[in-house]
């Protein structure tokens, strides 16, 4: 990735700096969970009640990216990225403060307001400046951020909560994030070339045609089917499977090296077989992975095991499913696309935690109870996710093979004139 983009930047430089904004972001998400017992028992929370600290953060991101997407493409993308960053690192610090579950839900929503604007930014830069022909490698590098927050983020905010109490993580993630946003800031350069694109009306393509409300449905399938179990994994494999608690970053740390390795090699496979026939196999497997852990599971069953291989199938589908819709949007409407699609994300997310924190209960012994009701929905849920990447795929084919339409006006070239005028527009 040693190509330049249209930007004066390398491709590595370009992924390494989405990426590490990325792990800042991902990182503030994901400890929430793993820590959730931890601070469940100081703050006297039931850990049944777990999923509404998680849907609190993602319904508050689904809001901000339905606003976002009425006017994030109208600025420039690293100005619009720095004041999502320094409002995520203002929520996560105010997290360390809470003193309740009131106070707790309202630092995660202040954060899950500029979160996710934040991450449909990130990859909506990935998209305008990456080749559609290595998008695939370049969006399974960044989502390695996920792969990274997993593998030292996650492990280590564990043993800081062990060492110096469940408030140090947040802290510690805060400064973490100023400074990454700092630096980004200062060595991305201005990208504001999806502000020459064509603004005439009759000329768009509507956002809301049939592949983009394709791609939303997928989106709300994959994100609700994962987060039916995924933030009461941790009181889960603790309370119900017997992991004991001092040994729980070594089971996160796994799970990222997994991760990692996976989603770098996956998005090379999808560059090459398409994201139908890969994330139709990562499915099949999810399908394997939840029976396994949540449904049927196993006498003295291999914790690591069967946590890694959720985390393997999981990867597999989500870099098919997230290099596909990278390829839904036209330029001029990427951000607004993403950020409307971050909203869907979020707010399917936020129903499966939420939904999860209803049917759950809290037995003896720190057991959550009618884990396998969830299981159950959530395979149903997964189930479906081939439709989708079919329907999805093919109608971007079709899209992308189809002639431009004669009366379509366009610039002659990308940019302002140099005496600050738009450029004349010309019939193609």
């Amino acid at each position: 990735m040693k190509e330049l983009t249209k930007y004066g930047v390398t491709e590595r430089l370009l992924v390494f700096l989405i990426g590490a904004v990325q792990f800042v972001n991902i990182l503030d998400f994901m400890m929430v969970m793993p820590l959730g017992p931890d601070f469940a028992r100081a703050l006297d929370i039931p850990l049944s009640k777990l999923g509404l600290v998680g849907g609190s953060y993602t319904l508050a991101a689904a809001v901000a990216g339905l606003v976002g997407s009425l006017f994030l493409d109208r600025f420039d993308r690293r100005s619009a990225l720095a004041l999502c960053m320094a409002g995520l690192v203002l929520g996560t610090f105010a997290g360390g403060f809470a003193t309740g579950l009131r106070s707790l839900l309202a630092a995660r929503v202040l954060a899950g307001l500029f979160g996710g604007p934040a991450t449909s930014l990130s990859l909506s830069i990935i998209a305008d400046a990456v080749p559609v022909q290595r998008r695939g490698k370049a969006l399974g590098a960044v989502m390695g951020a996920f792969s990274m927050a997993q593998v030292l983020g996650v492990p280590a905010s564990l043993r800081v909560s062990e060492w110096a109490g469940w408030r140090a993580p947040f802290f510690a993630v805060a400064g973490l994030g100023l400074l990454i946003t700092a630096g980004t800031i200062t060595l991305l350069p201005p990208m504001r070339d999806h502000l020459t694109a064509v603004t005439d009306r009759a000329a768009a393509v509507p956002l809301f045609r049939r592949t983009v409300l394709q791609s939303y449905a997928m989106t709300a399938v994959a994100m609700g089917a994962g987060f039916l179990l995924i933030p009461n994994l941790s009181a889960y494999v603790q309370g119900n499977l017997g992991f004991p608690r001092s040994s729980l970053w070594k089971l996160y740390g796994a799970g990222g090296v997994l991760s990692f390795i996976t989603l770098r090699l996956v998005g090379k496979l999808v560059d090459r077989f398409g994201s139908f026939r890969v994330g139709t196999t990562g499915s099949l497997l999810m399908l394997l992975a939840i029976w396994l852990i949540f449904i049927d599971v196993p006498i003295n069953p291999p914790v690591l095991l069967l946590f890694l291989f959720f985390l393997f199938a999981l990867s597999v589908r989500n870099v098919a499913y997230s290099t596909l819709t990278s390829k839904v949007p036209k330029p001029a409407e990427r951000a607004r696309f993403m950020s409307f699609q971050s909203a869907v994300q979020h707010l399917a997310s936020a129903a499966g935690a939420i939904v999860s924190s209803f049917v759950l209960a809290q037995g003896s012994g720190g057991r959550l109870l009618h884990m396998p009701r969830l299981g159950a929905l959530s395979l149903l849920l997964v189930a479906t996710f081939p439709v989708w990447l079919w329907l999805v795929e093919r109608a971007v084919d079709r899209d992308a093979s189809a002639p431009l339409p004669p009366t379509l006006e366009t610039h002659a070239e990308l940019g302002p004139r140099p005496d600050g005028m738009a450029r004349p527009l010309k019939k193609v």
